[in-house]
C-alpha cells in the first residue's frame, strides 16, 4: 500500500484523476463490475486500464470473487490495475452529478486509433510496472478525502 504523505503517490494520484476525466469526456469509460465483465469479455484488447474500490471489499463475498477474476483477467492480458480505497470518492470522480453508479470496477479503454496518447494513463501504467517490480502486484492509490 502507498501511502498518500510520499511523493510517489501524488504523481499517480493527480494522473489517476486526469485519466479518469480525459476518458470519461471522451466516452471511454465503462462503470460496474458486470458492465466491465463485458467489455473485458468482447473486446479485451480494447482495454488499457482497470480500477477496483475496495473498501467494503470484505464484506461481500461476491465481489471478492469478482475481483479476483477481474485481477487474473487483468493479469493475463496485461491490462494495468490499480486499488483505490473510496468507492464514495471514486463514484464522484466518474459518476454523472446525482447518479449513483457501482463504481467497484472501472475500465478505461483506450484513445481512439487516431488520437494522441493519454500522458496521464502512461504515467498510470508506469506506476503500476514499477510497483510490480517492488512485487506490488496490484498497487493501491489512496482518494484523498474532500
Amino acid at each position: 500500500v502507498v501511502c498518500l504523505e510520499t511523493h510517489s503517490q501524488l504523481i499517480p494520484l493527480q494522473s489517476l484523476a486526469e485519466a479518469l476525466l480525459s476518458a470519461k469526456a471522451e466516452g471511454r469509460l465503462t462503470v460496474g463490475v458486470y458492465e466491465c465483465a463485458k467489455i473485458m469479455n468482447a473486446d479485451p484488447d480494447s482495454v488499457s486500464f482497470c480500477l477496483l474500490a475496495t473498501d467494503d471489499f470484505e464484506c461481500d463475498i461476491a465481489l471478492q470473487i469478482h475481483f479476483t477474476l477481474i485481477q487474473a483477467f487483468c493479469f493475463d492480458n496485461d491490462i494495468s490495475i490499480v486499488r483505490v480505497n473510496d468507492l464514495k470518492r471514486l463514484n464522484a470522480l466518474v459518476g454523472a452529478k446525482g447518479q449513483l453508479e457501482d463504481a467497484h470496477c472501472v475500465l478505461i479503454t483506450n484513445p481512439a486509433e487516431d488520437s494522441w496518447e493519454d500522458p496521464a494513463l502512461e504515467k498510470l501504467h508506469m506506476f503500476c510496472e514499477e510497483s510490480r517490480s517492488y512485487n506490488e502486484w496490484v498497487p493501491e492509490i489512496t482518494l484523498p478525502e474532500r
